[in-house]
């Protein structure tokens, strides 16, 4: 069935929130966009004279298909090769939504995002809607054909999941950046001491390189460890700049929020490393360095002015 141009421009209205939304329930830009394209094909295939509030109805069918793809995404990333981790969105992508509130910004924290990950479809559901967007649980019981005291239920375990997963206060941006200097400047130091001093004891590093880029199965644990292997990745070496393609600048720009190390070569971003940094210390490195991953992020970043880089890696 053809759309006419109002119902066009309605879907086009509602894209920018269908987006946000997808992303924050699958964790991937690309899997976003291709759920709000086939949310478009169901709308465009629909009696839409016969819908009353077209919002509603896209975000039930957009949530549906997100939580058929979650279902379908815990089977694939069985067999995923090493660590899998969101994909990041740099400062001002449009699919970050909105960020008013405390929780909205939160609810796109990649921190936020890993912690998502080990909620059930139907809780993570209930949750980005609840908490990023805002829907009261009436609607999301009619989205989710629940009811609503249930809608309730899943919500207050979901948010204590993640609360529970996250026990340090986080600090503020302007000190998150002081440390993300500070970490820079002791990685290239060529010593461990200094790196040792600026994470916690318990401080982890994993990376995403998705069978394309080498990248450890297994998460370092611990300061020292993940302090060599930090004193290690930053060594120049012919072997690294062979396995780049060249010497990647070095930036401090911001991901999901927070302030993030890009690794950028020949315009193309080919790694970023978000730090969970808490006031006891930098908690964690996640390293996505999948190139499937960055592709929206290199888009975004041709877009932009970035300045010259801090320094040239390997």
């Amino acid at each position: 069935m053809a759309l006419s141009v109002r119902d066009v421009d309605r879907f086009e209205a509602a894209r920018p929130r269908l987006e946000a939304i997808a992303y924050r329930l699958l964790g991937s830009a690309s899997e976003a966009e291709d759920a709000v394209q086939e949310t478009f094909l169901r709308w465009q295939g629909a009696d839409v004279g016969r819908v009353d509030v077209p919002e509603a109805w896209l975000t039930k069918v957009l949530t549906n298909l997100c939580l058929n793809q979650l279902t379908s995404a815990r089977a694939r990333r069985e067999t995923y090769v090493g660590q899998w981790l969101p994909e990041p969105l740099l400062d001002g992508d449009p699919m970050l939504g909105p960020g008013d509130t405390a929780e909205q910004r939160e609810s796109v924290s990649f921190a936020v995002l890993v912690l998502l990950e080990r909620l059930t479809p139907s809780e993570r559901a209930v949750y980005v809607l609840r908490e990023a967007f805002d829907y009261p649980h009436r609607e999301i019981a009619e989205i989710l054909d629940l009811t609503e005291s249930a809608s309730q239920q899943i919500f207050h375990r979901a948010k204590k999941h993640v609360a529970d997963g996250r026990p340090r206060t986080e600090i503020d941006e302007v000190a998150a950046r002081r440390i993300i200097d500070e970490f820079l400047a002791a990685a290239t130091s060529g010593r461990t001491e200094p790196l040792v001093r600026l994470l916690t004891q318990d401080a982890i590093a994993v990376g995403d390189g998705g069978g394309k880029v080498p990248a450890r199965t297994k998460a370092f644990e611990g300061a020292v460890a993940v302090a060599t292997f930090m004193r290690g990745l930053f060594k120049p070496s012919r072997a690294k700049r062979d396995l780049a393609g060249g010497s990647p600048g070095i930036y401090v720009s911001t991901a999901n929020g927070a302030p993030v190390v890009v690794a950028a070569l020949d315009g193309r971003v080919i790694g970023v490393v978000t730090l969970e940094i808490t006031a006891d210390g930098i908690a964690a490195f996640r390293s996505q360095v999948n190139p499937d991953k960055l592709d929206r992020a290199t888009r975004r970043w041709a877009a932009t002015d970035h300045g010259e880089p801090l320094f040239h890696a390997f």
